[in-house]
């Protein structure tokens, strides 16, 4: 194994992860607003799998993401 691939590769993946997150976040957020489901001042609760099958990772990040 390099570890400089691996932590190139690792830094490519997050930083998609985090992009795309971002974006589907942001727009279900503006779209829940728009319809009422949300009022603007909630703090969501969200989770995050994270699976790798062939290392055997298998994990749910919690955290929440407040609106105010």
């Amino acid at each position: 194994m390099n570890d400089d691939v691996l932590n190139m590769s690792l830094r490519k993946f997050l930083k998609k992860v985090g992009v795309t997150s971002q974006r589907e976040i942001e727009n279900a957020v503006k779209a829940a607003l728009e319809s009422g489901r949300l009022k603007g001042n909630e703090a969501l609760k969200a989770e995050v799998r994270l699976t790798i099958p062939e290392a055997g990772l298998d994990v749910v990040i919690e955290g929440a993401i407040e609106l105010e």
